[in-house]
């Protein structure tokens, strides 16, 4: 989401090349880089991985100008090991960028991302502009938020078509871009509210019984599943009803996460269908 929500952004002003669905592999990295034609500007480059080393090597394709981390889940630790492990394959695109003397979009609320960078001895606080404050103002069922630059600067306020009050940092960070390259801030406002997401994250639709549709079903890990299942606390329905499959890649830790889940549907007094075989293994008998 944040990918989309960036190119959305910079295409604004400049001529964008950008990473198409989820091509972010050793297959997908090239296959996206073989598209730079002499018109292109900018590119927006995702890089993927599921086990350690994976993006240093994508990053040697790339030779980014600038890199972007939206935050560190507990995904794929079948293959990192470890949410510390996570933390070390996705810092080798900071390892990259601050070897070359290339700089970082830094999530400042993310103490992880954080201490990642000031690791790497990467400059943050005022010198590294700009600084960008977001919040929520509502998400029923669509993400509204307001945003401003300066301290004392006023407010801008921009209602999305995303579902999902943890958005908050996938608008944030394609504010931030798109102010460093040169958007202007009517333009970039216009660019978010525009943005339709139609890649299974943070989608909204009605089916011909007019039930309400709140999809995020692209490879959940229990970071992501807590985030949607919180937000999905607060929608304001008559009846409600959370459908979930398995989370995959996660190793050791699987039975944990899906013991975990079952607990927050638990506590929400949440109505659940439960798909897979890890529910199945935790899940109460009946339940």
């Amino acid at each position: 989401t944040t990918k989309e929500l960036v190119a959305s952004v910079l295409g604004r002003r400049h001529n964008v090349l950008c990473t198409q669905g989820n091509l972010n592999n050793h297959i997908g990295v090239p296959l996206t880089l073989l598209q730079l034609r002499p018109e292109h500007d900018m590119a927006v480059v995702e890089t993927g991985a599921n086990h350690p080393g994976e993006i240093a090597a994508l990053c040697r394709m790339v030779q980014a100008d600038c890199g972007l981390i939206t935050n560190v889940g507990r995904a794929h630790l079948e293959g990192f090991g470890s949410l510390e492990g996570v933390k070390a394959a996705k810092g080798e695109l900071y390892d990259d960028l601050q070897r070359r003397g290339r700089f970082i979009f830094l999530n400042a609320f993310d103490d992880d991302l954080r201490a990642m960078a000031t690791e790497r001895k990467f400059v943050l606080g005022k010198d590294a502009l700009p600084y960008v404050e977001g919040r929520v103002e509502d998400c029923d069922p669509f993400l509204r938020f307001r945003w401003r630059s300066e301290p004392d600067s006023p407010w801008r306020s921009v209602q999305t078509h995303l579902v999902g009050a943890y958005n908050i940092v996938n608008v944030r960070a394609a504010v931030t871009v798109g102010l460093r390259f040169g958007v202007p801030e009517e333009e970039i406002d216009w660019a978010i509210a525009e943005y339709m997401p139609a890649n299974g994250r943070s989608e909204y639709r009605e089916t011909p019984r007019h039930n309400r549709l709140f999809i995020d079903a692209y490879n959940a890990n229990l970071t992501s599943m807590q985030a949607a299942l919180l937000n999905f606390q607060f929608v304001r329905a008559e009846r409600k009803l959370a459908i979930l499959g398995e989370m995959r890649e996660l190793g050791p830790d699987s039975a944990m996460a899906h013991v975990e889940v079952v607990r927050l549907l638990a506590e929400a007094g949440m109505d659940a269908w439960l798909v897979g075989e890890e529910f199945a293994r935790v899940a109460p008998s009946g339940g």
